[in-house]
């Protein structure tokens, strides 16, 4: 780690910090795995404009060689902290799964949506703080050459939150790695329930795929 005056350089300690906390999310990754052979994971580009330091990674949910499940994990982190997060750390999620029409249209799909991700969080994590989101329904038509496709119906959502007890104020540039793996695992579980699959987190119910997803 460089020195300047014999003093470590803050830009270099907060990359080392960040480097550590990455460390921890592949650790979370790799045990996902082990356990869901369902998910697949890829490095993906992370936003660079919302934080000086950014890592995200896509995940993909198949059964049978079909994707069932897709969405994407950010973690962002500002040694400062920013307006809006509890601490210097700020997770985004977003996930994407296709639905029966009737439970699509049924209106407590985002109260039912949130709660996948929130219970997930409250059994795999040792806190959150500040959660925000969103839950979408989504409704795929094709048009022209696609006109016989049959419509998709779906939702997407989208989620920000700060974890809490890894890097406990606003300028502590030291989030621990240890804890971050249960934040991936939570964002895993919740797209299993979108999914239909069997969920990560026991007491997370998930709901019946697509017919057309299940074999049927």
């Amino acid at each position: 780690m460089r020195q300047v005056g014999g003093v470590t350089a803050p830009g270099e300690e907060a990359a080392a910090a960040f480097t550590a906390a990455v460390a921890g999310l592949r650790s979370g990754q790799e045990q996902v795995c082990a356990v869901r052979p369902e998910l697949s994971f890829e490095d993906v580009p992370a936003p660079r404009t919302l934080a000086p330091f950014a890592t995200a990674l896509a995940a993909t949910a198949r059964v049978g060689g079909t994707e069932v499940a897709s969405g994407r994990f950010v973690l962002l982190y500002d040694p400062a902290g920013q307006h809006g997060w509890a601490g210097p750390l700020r997770v985004i999620v977003y996930i994407r799964a296709d639905l029966e029409p009737e439970i699509a249209a049924d209106p407590m799909l985002g109260e039912v949506a949130w709660s996948w991700l929130t219970e997930a969080l409250d059994a795999r994590t040792s806190g959150y703080a500040a959660p925000s989101g969103t839950v979408t329904r989504v409704v795929t038509e094709g048009f022209g050459a696609k006109r016989e496709e049959p419509q998709v119906t779906g939702f997407e959502l989208r989620a920000s939150w700060s974890p809490v007890g890894i890097a406990d104020e606003p300028g502590q540039a030291e989030p621990d790695q240890a804890g971050l793996d249960g934040h991936l695992a939570a964002w895993c579980g919740a797209m299993c329930a979108a999914a239909g699959l069997p969920p990560l987190v026991a007491g997370v119910t998930a709901l019946r795929p697509p017919a057309r997803r299940r074999g049927t």
